[in-house]
């Protein structure tokens, strides 16, 4: 395990939605990244919480923000170096943004994200 100052992993975490290409970027909508510090439930590294981008219709107005979390903690647990504090944070906040845009775990997976 490897400790990270929350400032720092908060750096991170908007170092890896940085690094989202331009035009997905662009197309990301109504959702709102947020860190925990805490280890987050069920040994969870991220976690979406919304209604994707593919399951939107005309009737969807006026709701809260999606929320993507990502929970410091436990990926500074599974980490023995910054350098992969990092990668885990790119990884981790990739994979949110593609429940985001609708993409199953099953598929994300096979992906390899």
């Amino acid at each position: 395990m490897v400790e990270v100052d929350p400032e720092r992993f908060e750096a991170m975490v908007t170092e890896a939605l940085d690094g989202i290409p331009g035009e997905l970027g662009e197309l990301m909508s109504n959702v709102a990244v947020t860190v925990h510090h805490d280890r987050g439930p069920a040994g969870l590294l991220g976690l979406y919480q919304g209604v994707p981008l593919t399951r939107r219709s005309a009737f969807y107005a006026g709701v809260l923000p999606d929320r993507i979390t990502i929970y410091r903690r436990a990926i500074c647990a599974l980490c023995d170096s910054d350098s992969e504090v990092v990668e885990q944070v790119r990884r981790t906040v990739i994979h949110e943004v593609g429940h985001h845009f609708g993409i199953s775990d099953a598929r994300l997976r096979e992906l390899g994200w």
